[in-house]
């Protein structure tokens, strides 16, 4: 399956990262601190610069991999189905992740970009304009860092020498408030965008990770460079965190096997309660 995707190809590997640069430059970069802002029907922001960043990717993606659908995060429900049903495959694209840190001028934000080919992830993008740091990885090559590679270091032994990137929002209020009162961790982060979560654990700036649950958009491109970093991750069930369905995933990690297996049995008493 692999042998056949075109972005293998050195040259078209590298045009696809800059133009998911160069676009968010334009389309995000060039509306922070001024766009406007409204709201989904399930209450969450929305900003003109998401649905910029959408249809202009979308449009060029098309016009240059016309084999492929198009799922992104604006796109009504019927339209992602149909895109992730496509029979040759479909990018799945977050236009602006963090959406609610770029509308109060929050610089924690990215776009996410991911090509899903049967049930597997090939290859993902994450960009952060304001740092101007690609994050990218394709499967069985590896992930890299503005075009050098990226490979996680060296792991605590311990949770309590961890640095954790918690979002307690969608956590059972169990666990969140057992973690808020007796953290096993040494510290506690939270960005505000899952995309750069996953890459900024596979870029070693933290070592454990915890999400109740996030989207295939939000996930898809970040797992991949994480998982090509040499992270290790599960859901809740342990089971795999990328499912190529709509439905939202849990999410568990650490910067190595041995540090996730100590991260699930302190979790472990509380899981149980979380469905």
């Amino acid at each position: 399956m692999e042998e056949q995707l075109p972005f293998l190809e050195e040259g078209a590997w590298r045009d696809l990262k800059e133009m998911v640069r160069r676009t968010a430059e334009r389309e995000l970069m060039g509306r922070f601190h001024r766009a406007r802002v409204s709201f989904k029907a399930d209450g969450s922001p929305v900003t003109e610069a998401d649905r910029a960043m959408q249809q202009v990717m979308a449009r060029n993606l098309s016009r240059r991999w016309p084999e492929y659908g198009f799922l992104g995060e604006e796109a009504p429900c019927a339209v992602q189905q149909r895109a992730l049903e496509r029979a040759c495959g479909c990018w799945i694209l977050d236009p602006l992740d963090g959406t609610t840190n770029f509308a109060h001028g929050f610089e924690l934000f990215s776009c996410s970009l991911a090509l899903l080919v049967g049930k597997q992830v090939v290859l993902g993008i994450v960009h952060d304009p304001v740092r101007d740091e690609t994050f990218a990885a394709r499967r069985g090559m590896g992930a890299e860092l503005n075009g050098l590679p990226l490979r996680i270091g060296t792991a605590p032994e311990c949770l309590d020498a961890a640095l954790a990137l918690v979002d307690y929002k969608r956590l059972p209020r169990g666990l969140a408030a057992a973690l808020a009162t007796e953290p096993p961790f040494a510290s506690q982060r939270n960005l505000g965008s899952v995309a750069l979560d996953w890459s900024w654990l596979a870029a070693g700036r933290a070592d454990l990770y915890l999400h109740g649950g996030q989207k295939l958009w939000d996930y898809a491109a970040g797992h991949l460079i994480f998982s090509e970093a040499g992270g290790a991750s599960c859901t809740f069930d342990r089971e795999p965190v990328p499912l190529p369905a709509m439905e939202s995933r849990a999410a568990v990690a650490a910067a190595s096997a041995r540090l996730l297996e100590r991260w699930m049995a302190n979790l472990a008493p509380f899981l149980g309660a979380a469905g």
